[in-house]
C-alpha cells in the first residue's frame, strides 16, 4: 500500500495501519490448526442440525470467481446441503457463467438466480458514476448481501457462508470502498434521490429496521469458512481447475464485465486507486507473494488495449451514454462518501457497539 490510500499511517516503528489491522484481524478470527479442524467440526455439525427436515442447511453466493467457487466445493467436501444464490446484474462475463454451470452440474447444487430490473440497475449505476464517489460497485454489493439474508428467511435457513476472508481480502482502504451494509443503503438512497431518475421498486435493498430483523429476530448467522482452513488462492485455483474445469479470471473479481472495466480503468484513471495494492499486500502479508512479486506484477497492466476499447464500447452502449458524457463525468473532481450522508457519524460514534454486533452476526 502506498499513500493512494489518504489515510494510511504509519507507527514510529515505521509499520502501516493496514499491517496492524491484518496481525489484529489474523489474532481474533485465524485459529491454530488444532483449534481450527475442532472448531470447524463443531460449526458443521450445527449447522446440519439446524438443516435437519429442510431441503438446504445453509446459503452460498456464486459469481464464477475463486473464492466462491472454492467455498462451493469445501462446503459440499464437508457434507452440507448449500442453496447457491446467483446475482444477475446484466454484467456477467460468459467465463463466468460457464464456470458457474460447472461447478453446480460437478458438484449437484441447486440454484436461486436473481435477475435484477435492468432499467432500475442502470439508472442507480449511472447515478454513483455521476455522483463521483469512487466505489461504484456499492450497488451490487449490497443488493448481494440483501438477496442472500431474505432468501435464508425464506427457505428457513439459518447459515449464510460467505467468501470473505482474512489471507486475501485483510486490507482495503476504507476511504476506497466505502462502509458496511447500513451506511451503503443510506449512500444508495441519498445517491439515487440526486442524480437518479427511476424509482427504485424492486431494487434488492436492506436498512437498518431489516438488518436488525434478519440478525437479531431471524437469528442469521454469517460464516466465512475459508478463515477455518489454510486458503492460498494459488492452490485452490488449482484444485477447482482439476476437480471443476474453472477457468482462472486473472485479477480478483474480474467474472464481472463492469466490475473488470471499472477496477481496471474507471479506478484507475479517474481516482487513481489500483485494486491490485491492497489484494497484493493482503497476500503478501498471508505469506502466499512476496513484496517484490507484488511490485513486478504492477508493472504488468490490467488491459491490453483491444480488450479495454471493447470493454468501453460495451459499458457505453449498455448505459446508453455518448463517449463525451462519459468523459465529462470522468473528468470531475473526485468526492467523498460523507458528502452524500453515508452515516459515518454513526458508526465513528458508536465503533464498540458494531463491533460486538459484527462478532455475534460471525458466532455460532
Amino acid at each position: 500500500m502506498d499513500t493512494t490510500d489518504p489515510e494510511i499511517s504509519f507507527n514510529i516503528q515505521g509499520v502501516c495501519n493496514h499491517c496492524i489491522t491484518y496481525d489484529i484481524k489474523a489474532s481474533e478470527e485465524l485459529l491454530s490448526q488444532e483449534e481450527r479442524e475442532s472448531r470447524l467440526n463443531q460449526v458443521v455439525t450445527t449447522m446440519k442440525n439446524a438443516g435437519k427436515g429442510k431441503p438446504y442447511d445453509c446459503i452460498i453466493g456464486v459469481s464464477g470467481g475463486v473464492d466462491s467457487t472454492y467455498v462451493a466445493y469445501l462446503v459440499k467436501k464437508l457434507g452440507l446441503r448449500p442453496l447457491a444464490i446467483h446475482l444477475d446484474n446484466g454484467w456477467n462475463a460468459e467465463l463466468a457463467v460457464h464456470n458457474i454451470e460447472k461447478l453446480l452440474k460437478i458438484l449437484d447444487i441447486d440454484l436461486h438466480t436473481h435477475v435484477i430490473n435492468w432499467e432500475e440497475f442502470k439508472d442507480l449505476q449511472l447515478s454513483f458514476f455521476k455522483s463521483s464517489v469512487p466505489n461504484l460497485e456499492i450497488p451490487t454489493d449490497h443488493a448481494i448481501s440483501a438477496i442472500l439474508y431474505k432468501l435464508a428467511s425464506k427457505y428457513g435457513i439459518s447459515y449464510i457462508i460467505t467468501g470473505s476472508n482474512i489471507s486475501t481480502e485483510a486490507v482495503m482502504p476504507a476511504s476506497w470502498m466505502g462502509g458496511n451494509q447500513i451506511q451503503s443503503y443510506a449512500l444508495i438512497k441519498n445517491i439515487h434521490r440526486k442524480f437518479g431518475s427511476k424509482p427504485l421498486k424492486t431494487f434488492p435493498a436492506m436498512g437498518l429496521f431489516c438488518f436488525v430483523w434478519h440478525t437479531f429476530v431471524k437469528k442469521k448467522k454469517l460464516i466465512n469458512i475459508l478463515n477455518f482452513f489454510d486458503y492460498n488462492i494459488d492452490k485452490a485455483k488449482h484444485l477447482i481447475q482439476e476437480e471443476l474445469g474453472w477457468v482462472d479470471h486473472r485479477y480478483k473479481h474480474f467474472e464481472s464485465i463492469f466490475t473488470r472495466f471499472f477496477q481496471g480503468y474507471i479506478l484507475l484513471k479517474k481516482f487513481n486507486m489500483d485494486k491490485r495494492l491492497p489484494h497484493f499486500s493482503s497476500l503478501i502479508l498471508s505469506g502466499q507473494m512476496t513484496r517484490d512479486e507484488a511490485l513486478k506484477a504492477l508493472r504488468k497492466s490490467v488491459y491490453d488495449d483491444t480488450r479495454l476499447q471493447e470493454d468501453k464500447e460495451f459499458l457505453l452502449k449498455k448505459w446508453g451514454l455518448k463517449q463525451e458524457m462519459f468523459d465529462h463525468y470522468m473528468a470531475m473532481p473526485p468526492k467523498t462518501y460523507k458528502e452524500y450522508g453515508d452515516m459515518s457519524w454513526l458508526f465513528d460514534n458508536a465503533k464498540p457497539l458494531f463491533r460486538l454486533v459484527r462478532k455475534y452476526i460471525l458466532s455460532i
